[in-house]
């Protein structure tokens, strides 16, 4: 099923890198009327290269004002579709670029990693960072919830990262177990989430109170290839 107008609202928002994704069977947030989605439209950000590459010793406060510009960004975005999509009879709901809705677990409504692999946007390394063809991990994800009918997938099913360890190894708060992303396998496999948020409490709080690091995304060979055809822009 061919939707030509959402092809021109992405390239008229300059969104080049977006798909469907199918989430039949994943539980997803409920809309008022207490019913969930069987699809979404996930996009990637990408995060400006020089900024991201300048954080492999910790955050900087340009990189914690770039992670605020793409999120304020996305989420502008996501209301924009969200409402374009009802206006066309359908319903949808948008997710948050960056929100701890259940902060005893340390996570949000939905993964938007979850919904960019189903889209085959790209795939979860050992960072647990969703990484990209065009753009490394150096992104940010929205999503938007909806049940239209739409081309989805393919879904991604492996990871490219090979033997490659650089981001477990950059890790200060070793909080990255170096395991293997492959579909299904939990969060918890691959990254201590609370090592993880203390760390970056105890030495980035300046920094979005301690929501930001971005170490080991900074040193993620596929990010440094971007930042080398950018010309280190």
């Amino acid at each position: 099923m061919a939707l030509d107008w959402l092809t021109e609202w992405m390239a008229s928002h300059k969104i080049s890198l977006w798909g469907g994704a199918d989430l039949r069977g994943f539980s997803t947030p409920l809309d008022k009327t207490g019913q969930g989605f069987s699809r979404a439209i996930s996009w990637a950000t990408p995060m400006v290269p020089a900024i991201m590459a300048d954080i492999k010793n910790g955050p900087t406060q340009a990189y914690a004002d770039e992670y605020a510009r793409v999120n304020y960004q996305i989420n502008g975005f996501s209301l924009a579709l969200a409402a374009e999509i009802k206006d066309r009879g359908f319903r949808s709901k948008a997710l948050a670029a960056s929100e701890r809705s259940d902060t005893l677990h340390i996570k949000g409504d939905f993964p938007h990693k979850t919904a960019a692999t189903r889209a085959g946007l790209g795939w979860i390394g050992r960072h647990c960072q969703l990484i990209t063809r065009p753009f490394g991990s150096w992104v940010r994800l929205g999503t938007v919830f909806t049940d239209m009918e739409m081309p989805c997938g393919p879904s991604m099913e492996k990871n490219f990262c090979g033997s490659c360890r650089r981001c477990v190894d950059a890790c200060p708060g070793k909080a990255l177990t170096g395991m293997a992303w492959y579909p299904g396998l939990p969060r918890e496999s691959i990254l201590d989430v609370r090592a993880c948020d203390q760390w970056k409490k105890e030495h980035y709080f300046q920094y979005h109170r301690g929501h930001t690091c971005g170490i080991c995304s900074a040193v993620c060979p596929f990010g440094l290839k971007v930042l080398k055809k950018s010309g280190g822009n």
